[in-house]
């Protein structure tokens, strides 16, 4: 398994005001991220992913599963080894944006370290990368102002809740465990494709159904059955931009009934057709 250094190779990318989004796949194989000015919020997007990293003295080894979160400090080269192909979204942060926003907290930026972190899970920080990976794959119709307010909400959660500063106020409190959420989400990824019931994905974490919907709507934001078919959507579009199958069979792969129940959940979540998706792709 040979070593590269890697250059990022988004499908798309947006610079807006000391912030950057793009969204970068890497193959299966080691690979040596270097240290960039910017803080970097990598969210995992699609499958589970078998991962072993390394970020200045620290190492981590794990299942990154979809909507985990590792934050790359300033200046942090990574060493990553991929078991299988990887796909995330990356925010990256500049140092000018980190310490405006310090200041409006009342902080000395000089004194504030962001911290490392390897696959945490952070609902707010998540949901404003999925709301700025819609305006990606919608080409930005909101515009540039609202890019930079979604900007500022990734630079404030990250300084109020991911750095040095004395409070970590405002993290997820209650709901699953990090462990059972893990399990919870790495089984729906795994059964996508396949009928699953309330009860099967209450059961991987070990409770009853009333006990584990509530918990799941406090740890993701969502309810279950919303969560199952957005990942379902966003995999449909994954598999429409490559073009290989046709639109009545990523139906299927997706765990959709047909290739209308496809289209009518697409336009709502997404507000394009399936056809769309594979033409603009």
């Amino acid at each position: 398994m040979g070593t590269q250094t890697v250059s990022p190779r988004p499908y798309e990318e947006v610079r807006a005001n000391g912030f950057r989004l793009r969204v970068i796949s890497d193959p299966a194989g080691v690979l040596e991220s270097p240290a960039v000015r910017s803080t970097c919020v990598s969210i995992h997007i699609g499958p589970s992913v078998h991962l072993n990293c390394r970020r200045g003295a620290v190492s981590h080894s794990g299942t990154a599963v979809h909507g985990d979160i590792d934050i790359i400090p300033s200046g942090t080269p990574s060493i990553w080894e991929l078991k299988e192909r990887d796909s995330a979204l990356i925010m990256a942060v500049a140092p000018e944006l980190l310490n405006v926003t310090a200041e409006e907290f009342g902080l000395d930026p000089r004194y504030l370290e962001i911290r490392n972190r390897f696959q945490v899970r952070d609902a707010q920080l998540e949901n404003i990368g999925w709301v700025l990976k819609a305006e990606m794959e919608s080409g930005y119709p909101s515009g540039k102002l609202y890019l930079e307010s979604l900007a500022v909400s990734v630079a404030a959660r990250l300084v109020g809740c991911h750095s040095s500063r004395p409070v970590d106020a405002g993290m997820r409190k209650g709901g699953l465990s990090d462990r059972r959420l893990r399990q919870v989400l790495s089984y729906i990824e795994s059964n996508l494709g396949r009928e699953m019931s309330l009860g099967d994905i209450a059961a991987v974490a070990g409770l009853s159904v009333s006990h584990f919907k509530g918990l799941f709507r406090q740890s993701v934001g969502v309810p279950v059955h919303q969560y199952v078919i957005r990942r379902r959507v966003e995999r449909a579009s994954s598999l429409l931009r490559e073009n290989k199958l046709s639109i009545s069979q990523i139906a299927l792969e997706t765990g959709f009934a047909h290739q209308s129940h496809l289209a009518h959940h697409m336009r709502r979540l997404l507000g394009v057709s399936p056809r769309s998706v594979r033409d603009t792709g």
